[in-house]
């Protein structure tokens, strides 16, 4: 069951990120079609992350009064619906809704899959997360690349943009056929490791009472504020990367290769660094040099983007595509219990994403007022150093005393 799981994982995964992704390779030809400044365009990536922040919240109430394997069913369908509307919007407005709508779609799935593959592999999530975050990024990495390609092909870029919600129909199909008969066989159980059962028993001693809901203390705050900051690089790369490669001279297909180049390499970090993390619940030996990675990239990118071009984005993919799933793993690490480790990601994705959204947007202006992106990719250096300081916080032998379970999971 965990082979099969994991691949139902992969195929809804691969649908989180082109309707996002799609954007930044094609921004000169929507731009000149539809008059945009750089800032406009930007909302095209802001808003969905932004639904995707506000989405974690609604997500989490629903779950009282719907099954969630229903809710990721119709969030893959959402998402298709989305990308189909693509084909007729000639407008900013249109695109701006269907960037909403496909933003709530994945919000709902992001916040309900990592309680599901908690729920199912309890000892081997951090394995299941690892691939699943590895097929977020490699349909970025895929629908980045072909972007241009497929625009060549349809006849225009609505084509392209809306091509994508045939992978979303196809996942809802599979989904609704395979999740529920492998849900039936109940929770795969897998074996802990010494480790694991230490830091699990200590922790189950240790909760402290009474509960208090999460938004009243300070370590979801920080995990939320850990995962807004690794994220605000992921969404700022996702937009601006291949614009900033046409200004320096690349073709609007070599720009979308270079995107597609660095969200490969997050793929293979995404699926090695979570693995490597599994070994041990402490995180940290590995997020240090993640972050390391991350930083330099991003310095790289600003000052020798041409001198250090492949250096810099397979730095950039290393600590990006690192950074990603080790902040959510992370997260579910700070409690046993999936429903209560689940409103702990969701809220910290919840605020994160919601943090993440103003990334792009920010840059747009500022490429916008100053006609250049180096303070842009600095800024992002110096947030990925802050992310260092916290993530030395991160001792999992002290996780029990941070978060009190909420009421409602005590």
């Amino acid at each position: 069951m965990l082979k099969r799981n994991m691949l139902l994982a992969i195929l809804v995964g691969l649908n989180l990120r082109p309707s996002m992704a799609v954007i930044g390779p094609l921004a000169h030809r929507i731009q000149q079609d539809i008059s945009a400044s750089f800032s406009q365009i930007a909302l095209l990536t802001s808003l969905p992350v932004l639904a995707m922040g506000l989405g974690c919240f609604i997500t989490l109430r629903l779950t009282r009064y719907w099954d969630m394997s229903k809710m990721v069913a119709m969030s893959l369908l959402l998402i298709a619906l989305a990308d189909a509307l693509r084909l007729q919007v000639s407008t900013n407005h249109g695109l701006l809704l269907t960037a909403l709508t496909a933003g709530v779609g994945i919000a709902c799935i992001q916040v309900l899959l990592p309680i599901l593959i908690k729920q199912q592999h309890r000892h081997q999530a951090p394995l299941v997360m690892g691939w699943y975050v590895a097929a977020i990024m490699a349909g970025a990495a895929v629908s980045a690349a072909t972007a241009s390609w497929l625009t060549t092909q349809l006849g225009h870029w609505q084509a392209s943009l809306a091509f994508w919600g045939l992978l979303a129909l196809f996942a809802w199909g599979v989904w609704q056929k395979r999740w529920a008969a492998l849900s039936q066989t109940g929770c795969t159980q897998s074996h802990p490791t010494e480790d694991q059962k230490s830091i699990e028993d200590h922790n189950s001693r240790a909760i402290p009472k009474p509960s208090r809901p999460l938004t009243k203390q300070a370590r979801p705050w920080l995990l939320a504020l850990f995962f807004g900051l690794g994220t605000s690089g992921y969404t700022c790369v996702l937009a601006w990367l291949p614009p900033y490669f046409v200004s320096l001279g690349f073709s609007e297909a070599q720009a979308g290769f270079t995107l597609g180049y660095l969200t490969a390499v997050e793929v293979i970090a995404g699926l090695a660094l979570p693995t490597l993390a599994s070994y041990r619940l402490d995180r940290r030996r590995i997020m240090l040099p993640t972050l390391i990675a991350g930083a330099l990239g991003f310095v790289l990118l600003a000052y020798t983007p041409l001198s250090f071009t492949w250096i810099s984005l397979t730095l950039l993919g290393i600590g990006i595509g690192g950074i990603f799933p080790l902040s959510l793993i992370v997260c579910m690490d700070h409690h046993a219990d999936p429903k209560t480790a689940g409103a702990i990601t969701g809220l910290a994705q919840g605020i994160g994403y919601m943090m993440a959204a103003t990334a792009p947007w920010l840059a747009g202006i500022i490429r916008d007022q100053l006609d250049q992106w180096t303070y842009s990719w600095i800024a992002l250096a110096i947030l990925y150093g802050v992310m260092m300081l916290i993530a030395l916080r991160f001792n999992p032998q002290h996780y029990a005393r941070h978060i009190t379970p909420p009421p409602q999971a005590a």
